[in-house]
């Protein structure tokens, strides 16, 4: 199963350069405008985005030593994500959307480790690697421009990445770090969603399936507590999202989101949390300023976890064989970024290749603050330089490489360096 889809993923990137040359339109992102999720096709269209990359790094996996992550030359290569897509029309006002996901190369047939703290000390697990995952399956009902209802297994649009994850809308070969370190990447659950555009706003409003709070952990903040272990979700305690953008100035787009859930009662082990509130709250801000050359995105993520005293004790209680994270969870989680590309093809001529320099910057930490007792760990704490390059060898198909550099714990641990080369697209392949 590994190997097949990883030979359809690189079948479909290296047979896509037609569809790409006939159509440039990108996949629609979650709150995009009712008008542009139902143009472009009049009964149905299939089509997808995938990402490969390969890397050399400096550095172990163990980054909780006294000194960090030791030195260590070691490479790696993967698929992180093939996704295939389909939307179809029952009538021109009710969609039916969907959209599979392979990480790594689908699931089973490969084994991953996982790093993190355990009562200060340093634990790996071995387990089962790669994800096949249904990542949007939904009806659309499109009412009016202003007014619409979608209903399904929708993407929850907080935080830039999650709104805008498609791999041509951010310049690295991997996706932001920091984002992706403390919120679910891509997040996704399921419940009923409220979308259109009033003026130069576009707004989404949901209430979704809420996290679990056993899966939260040092490393992850609520990352890890997105549902999904088991087969039907909890939806005891749901969560309400939204995201507004505004896009009345050309060239640029300003958003922002918000999520809250109180997660105690959503526990997969309800005896457990019971008694206590773990209320999840997260609020972020983004904007976008493009034109026909330069790109430039900025986007700061703030997380508050009521409780995470008691919640960092109870997982302290876990046993080892429960599977549920052993470590302590920060009150306070912070991600800040942003970056900017500019297409030095233009110096040359309009005919030119596109192609982007460019450099971006992330701090991020998921203990930024703990409470009471907790002690936060400094090697949570990551300042992270990356500087690339993206080549457009077709609109939608992107070749990137790229070089980070991680500062842990403000310079008091071993910086770690990755070097990346990658290739990426997106589109839709046949319409009719």
């Amino acid at each position: 199963m590994r190997k097949l889809t990883n030979l359809l993923a690189i079948t479909l990137l290296g047979s896509c350069a037609t569809a790409f040359a006939q159509n440039e339109e990108t996949l629609t992102s979650a709150e995009e405008s009712a008008e542009i999720y139902a143009s472009g096709y009049e009964k149905f269209r299939f089509g997808g985005y995938g990402e490969m990359a390969a890397s050399y790094m400096d550095y172990q996996w163990n980054r909780l030593t006294p000194y960090g992550s030791a030195k260590k030359s070691r490479g790696s290569i993967s698929i992180p994500r093939f996704i295939v897509a389909f939307d179809y029309k029952f009538s021109p006002t009710w969609i039916l959307g969907a959209e599979i996901e392979f990480e790594y190369g689908g699931t089973g047939m490969a084994r991953e480790l996982e790093w993190y703290s355990e009562g200060g000390e340093y634990e790996m697990e071995v387990e089962k690697g790669g994800e096949v995952a249904l990542e949007q399956f939904h009806i659309t009902k499109l009412i009016h421009k202003s007014f619409n209802i979608r209903a399904g297994h929708i993407i929850v649009p907080v935080g830039l990445t999650n709104a805008h994850h498609e791999p041509i809308n951010f310049f690295g070969v991997y996706r932001p770090e920091g984002e992706t370190t403390i919120l679910p990447s891509t997040w996704h659950e399921n419940g009923i969603a409220f979308f259109g555009t009033i003026g130069k706003f576009d707004y989404e409003a949901m209430l979704v399936a809420g996290l679990d709070p056993l899966g939260f952990r040092n490393t992850e903040w609520i990352a890890s507590g997105k549902q999904g272990a088991f087969e039907i979700d909890n939806f005891t305690s749901p969560a309400v999202a939204g995201r507004i953008n505004y896009s009345g100035v050309k060239g640029l787009r300003v958003g922002a989101s918000a999520y809250f859930n109180r997660s105690s009662k959503n526990a997969s082990k309800p005896q457990r949390t019971s008694g206590y509130n773990f209320d999840v709250t997260v609020l972020t801000a983004d904007a976008q300023y493009k034109t026909k050359n330069l790109t430039a995105r900025a986007n700061v993520v703030y997380g508050n976890l009521s409780n995470s005293e008691k919640l960092s004790q109870i997982n302290q209680g876990s046993t080892g064989s429960s599977g549920y994270p052993r470590t302590q969870v920060g009150k306070n989680a912070i991600s800040y970024a942003a970056e900017t590309g500019y297409n030095v093809g233009s110096f040359f001529n309009d005919n030119a290749p596109r192609i982007y320099p460019f450099v971006r910057y992330e701090y991020y930490n998921p203990m930024e603050k703990t409470q009471g007792k907790v002690l936060a760990d400094k090697r949570m704490q990551i300042s992270m330089w990356t500087a690339g390059v993206n080549y457009y060898a077709l609109p939608n198909l992107v070749i990137k490489a790229d070089y980070s550099n991680r500062r842990v714990g403000g310079g008091n641990y071993n910086s770690e360096n990755m070097i990346s080369v990658g290739i990426a697209y997106i589109g839709w392949f046949l319409t009719k």
